[in-house]
């Protein structure tokens, strides 16, 4: 995350800041500009100018810099075209790998999850609501947690389960929930959703 002695040799053989067509070389250019007086101690080793980038690309800033000063390369007010390539390769090769590092440190995406309050009616009220309730919580998946849990009067002496469960989105959803609820066809007559919010 820090400018490295790479950066230091282009940018002394760039002899002026970048056109502002070139909004990102003018960007760098001003950010290592701000480094002048850190750049002996930044980190990495300074070597030439072309010996920068992949193993596999041949130097070609060579022939460029036998005929000028090195004080004098101007990269951007050149006619000499393999010189502004090489250092726009350079930018392109260095942005891609700290691009790469830093995607790959960035934190995990957020799971969605969601907080469903479920009505589990019985067939009647002769139904054994502690196996009811038993035969709910024995359904496991990967993405769901049974919380809370409670019996509700309906009428007549019958009694329906409220129960709390907390879901991730892409894992559990309420047709999965509603089908492995009401597979228990002794205790369950049907199943409802009470409450659904997104946490």
């Amino acid at each position: 995350y820090v400018p490295s002695q790479a950066d230091i040799a282009v940018f002394e053989a760039i002899a002026a800041p970048p056109p502002a067509e070139l909004f990102h070389a003018l960007r760098w250019y001003n950010h290592i500009k701000s480094y002048e007086k850190e750049k002996a101690s930044l980190p990495g080793v300074k070597k030439a100018l072309g010996k920068y980038g992949p193993a596999d690309v041949e130097d070609t800033t060579g022939a460029a810099t036998d005929s000028k000063d090195d004080d004098d390369i101007d990269l951007f007010g050149s006619d000499d075209e393999e010189v502004l390539v090489t250092f726009l390769f350079f930018l392109e090769f260095s942005n891609s790998a700290v691009f790469a590092e830093q995607k790959s440190l960035e934190e995990p995406a957020v799971v969605a999850k969601s907080s469903i309050l479920l009505d589990v009616k019985p067939w009647d009220d002769e139904t054994d609501m502690a196996k009811l309730e038993e035969c709910v919580r024995s359904i496991q998946a990967d993405g769901l947690v049974w919380g809370s849990s409670k019996l509700v009067p309906v009428g007549y002496g019958i009694k329906k389960l409220q129960i709390q469960c907390v879901v991730e989105d892409d894992k559990v959803g309420t047709d999965m929930l509603e089908e492995r609820i009401t597979a228990f066809e002794d205790y369950v007559q049907s199943m409802d959703v009470a409450a659904f919010n997104k946490i």
